[in-house]
C-alpha cells in the first residue's frame, strides 16, 4: 500500500500545491529558500522527507534562476533519505532547440533533460513543445507522463463561447488546434505563417465562407511575444471574423497583454501551468490524476 507522498512547492507555486493536494491526498511540505549575499542559494527542507515520495512542485517557465534551486532540492531530498524524488513541472522549457540550425549550436533540449534526468525518478508535464522530437522519451530517460490541456481548454470553449470555430494561428497548432475543436464539438482552420523575426509575423486566410456566423476562438501551445497571435487576429478582423477569445495553455507572455494586443477587444485565457493574469483554465484534477498515475507504475507490487 502506498504511503502518502509529500508534495513541496517552490515559492510561487504554493496555491496550485494547495489545489493538488486536496486532489491526490498528498501532505504539503515546505522548502526554506533564500540567496546568500554572493548570490548562491541556501536551502532547507522544513520538513521530514525520510523515507517519503517527494514531489517537487515547480513550472519551468524562466528556468534559468530555477533549475539549481530545484536540482539542489532534489539532491537534499536524497541525501535526507527521500525514498523517491519526482517532479511536477507544469510548463517544461527548453524543448524549442530541438537540433542544431546552425553550426556549432548547443541543443539545449536535449541538454536540459540530461540535467533533469539525472536529477528525479519521474517527471509529470503539461504539453511539451513537442515539435521534432515523437515523445518525451526521445530525449528523457525517466518515466514522464504528459497531461493534456485539450480537454480542459474545449469545455471551457463550451461553457463560454456560442457557436465557436477554432482557429490556430499556424500550421504547427494544426493537431493541438484540431483535437480540441473535436473535443468541443466545433470546426476549425489554421492560418500559415511566415516570420521575418522575433517580433515580425505575417499571416494568410484559407477560405473562410464555411465559417461566416462563427466566433472565432484563437488557441496556441505557447504565448510568449504574442506576435503570431496579433498578426492572426488582425487578418481574422480584415476578413469580418474578429476573434473575441484567445486561448494559450502555456502564458509566458513577455510583456503585459495589455501591451501586446493593444485595441484587439480579445479576452486571453490561458490554463494556470504558468502564474499569470489571465489564467482561467485549471488543469489541477488532470494534474492529480497524472500524479497518482506515475506513482502507482512506479510503486512495487507485493
Amino acid at each position: 500500500m502506498m504511503s502518502h507522498p509529500i508534495l513541496v512547492p517552490l515559492p510561487g507555486y504554493e496555491q496550485l500545491a494547495a489545489s493538488i493536494s486536496g486532489a491526490t491526498g498528498a501532505e504539503i511540505g515546505a522548502l526554506e529558500l533564500r540567496d546568500f549575499p554572493d548570490g548562491e542559494s541556501y536551502l532547507r527542507f522544513a520538513c521530514d522527507v525520510a523515507g517519503r515520495s517527494v514531489i517537487l512542485l515547480c513550472s519551468l517557465a524562466r528556468p534559468n534562476n530555477r533549475i539549481l534551486p530545484l536540482l539542489f532540492a532534489a539532491d537534499a531530498a536524497r541525501d535526507l533519505g527521500a525514498g523517491e524524488v519526482g517532479l511536477v513541472a507544469p510548463y517544461l522549457a527548453y524543448m524549442r532547440q530541438d537540433r542544431r540550425f546552425n553550426p556549432g549550436e548547443a541543443i539545449t533540449s536535449q541538454s536540459f533533460a540530461r540535467l533533469l534526468s539525472g536529477g528525479f525518478d519521474w517527471l509529470v508535464t503539461v504539453d511539451p513543445h513537442l515539435h521534432r522530437y515523437p515523445s518525451l522519451d526521445a530525449i528523457y530517460t525517466i518515466p514522464a507522463r504528459v497531461v493534456h490541456a485539450a480537454p480542459s481548454t474545449a469545455h471551457w470553449i463550451e461553457a463560454n463561447v456560442k457557436d465557436p470555430v477554432i482557429v490556430g494561428p499556424d500550421v504547427e497548432s494544426e493537431q493541438w488546434v484540431r483535437e480540441v475543436a473535436e473535443l468541443a464539438g466545433a470546426p476549425h482552420f489554421v492560418l500559415s505563417k511566415t516570420r521575418a523575426g522575433d517580433r515580425d509575423v505575417a499571416v494568410v486566410l484559407p477560405d473562410i465562407a464555411p465559417y461566416a456566423g462563427r466566433n472565432p476562438v484563437l488557441v496556441d501551445d505557447i504565448g510568449s511575444s504574442g506576435q503570431t497571435l496579433v498578426a492572426a487576429a488582425r487578418c481574422l478582423a480584415r476578413a469580418g471574423l474578429e476573434p473575441r477569445y484567445c486561448i494559450v495553455v502555456h502564458a509566458l507572455f513577455d510583456r503585459s497583454t495589455a501591451e501586446i494586443f493593444g485595441e484587439l477587444p480579445m479576452r486571453i485565457v490561458s490554463t494556470d501551468t504558468v502564474p499569470h493574469a489571465s489564467n482561467g483554465i485549471a488543469l489541477t484534477s488532470a494534474l492529480a490524476t497524472a500524479i497518482e498515475q506515475m506513482r502507482w507504475n512506479m510503486s512495487p507490487r507485493t
